[in-house]
């Protein structure tokens, strides 16, 4: 079954792209939970955090080195910003396709929720 994230890739869904690559694809969350709310999710199908293998290492390092640009690019490096993945139900994952949330634009409170 194809998840919304997927049908975004395969530009079945629009998005507000801001970033793609071979790897990865970034864009704006339709409900977003702060002034800039950004969702990084990888090309290939990958479920949650709980699913990654050790083959996944590279594919994570560059998301997060993705992120660090992203982050400079939007204007939020200077300020701060929060980094979320969520995992499984009780951790607030509500699509089934490995995603980063990046969050800023606003001073962010802890706990979050």
């Amino acid at each position: 079954m194809s998840t919304i994230f997927q049908k975004i890739i395969d530009r079945e869904i629009p998005a507000k792209i801001v970033f793609e690559d071979d790897k990865c694809l970034a864009f704006h969350d339709v409900n977003p939970q702060a002034p800039t709310h950004v969702l990084l999710i990888p090309k290939q199908p990958v479920e949650s955090i709980d699913a990654l293998t050790d083959a996944d290492a590279a594919l994570l390092g560059h998301m997060w080195l993705v992120v660090r640009d992203l982050a400079r690019q939007l204007g939020l490096a200077e300020d701060g910003y929060r980094v979320v993945v969520n995992c499984g139900a009780d951790g607030g994952q509500t699509v089934d396709h490995l995603h980063f949330h990046l969050l800023g634009g606003r001073s962010l409170t802890w706990p979050p929720g």
